[in-house]
């Protein structure tokens, strides 16, 4: 199994340093989280990525505790859900939130979507600098986030984002909003970093990974890490859960590179940001 201490770090701009390899739980019922997150520390995570629309973080902070390792040891991110949007909402939400994980606080808090049909995406972010503030958060961000949501933040507020958690994987690669967050400094954070898996048969894909005596998979992680991303790849099977933390024997090359950009279709899994709203 992979030690920990293997894991790049990424230092976010507010100097708060993050694990560039998580487990993400999303689809992970509560039943069965604790023990997702047990074997996933067991294998060297040090970071976990849950969201109260999962209804699972009671799940994660049992297998958080159960863990074996000190709470100052691992980075835990926490999102607020779209109908919890609004100063006040939000601030209430987060202590449900820190309740049902049984935490003193949170490393990473993000705005799960910026649902702008509503408009107040931009009182929750004071909310999210007045929690940060309180030292209840180490580290606020975003997740969804569109580049006029993001330049409308920090313009209004001041404070910029330190992650933008997105989908991004092989097929949508999203290199407008990558470079947005280059040049205001923000992590990008990639969901549905496998692209539920679409990409992975492909047949160049799957000679860049004969090539290294990896997977598929692995080879597109391991694509995520060399531009610099933020990955949280869910799974609950043990096997996959350490497969998928064990990036670090290879590199890819500029060819190996080449391949995993040339499947880019600009195919969108997850409904567009701009558009979705769901309470």
């Amino acid at each position: 199994m992979t030690p920990a201490t293997e894991v790049p770090i990424r230092t976010l701009s507010d100097g708060v340093d993050i694990p560039q390899v998580g487990l993400g739980v999303w689809q992970v019922p509560d039943d069965d989280a604790a023990a997702a997150v047990r074997t996933a520390i067991t294998a060297g995570y040090r970071s976990i990525d849950t969201a109260a629309a999962y209804n699972n973080e009671g799940g994660v902070g049992d297998g958080l505790r159960s863990s074996g390792v000190p709470r100052e040891e691992l980075f835990v991110t926490t999102k607020l859900w779209n109908s919890e949007q609004g100063f006040d909402a939000a601030a209430e939400a987060f202590h449900a939130s820190l309740d049902r994980l049984g935490l003193d606080y949170v490393d990473l808090y993000l705005i799960h979507w910026p649902t702008p049909a509503r408009d107040r995406y931009v009182d929750t972010w004071r909310a999210f600098v007045a929690l940060r503030a309180e030292g209840l958060v180490r580290s606020i961000g975003v997740s969804n986030f569109q580049p006029t949501h993001l330049r409308r933040l920090v313009d209004e507020t001041g404070v910029t984002p330190t992650v933008n958690q997105v989908e991004l994987h092989p097929r949508f690669q999203q290199a407008e909003l990558r470079a947005v967050h280059a040049e205001l400094g923000i992590a990008t954070e990639a969901w549905s970093p496998l692209g539920q898996g679409r990409s992975l048969g492909e047949p160049a894909l799957l000679a860049v990974a004969a090539r290294h005596g990896v997977s598929a998979a692995q080879v597109v992680l391991r694509w995520h890490l060399q531009l610099g991303t933020v990955v949280i790849p869910k799974s609950v099977t043990p096997a996959r859960i350490v497969e998928n933390i064990d990036l670090f024997g290879f590199e890819l090359d500029a060819a190996d590179m080449a391949v995993i950009s040339a499947l880019d279709s600009g195919t969108r899994l997850g409904p567009h940001p701009d558009e979705f709203s769901m309470a």
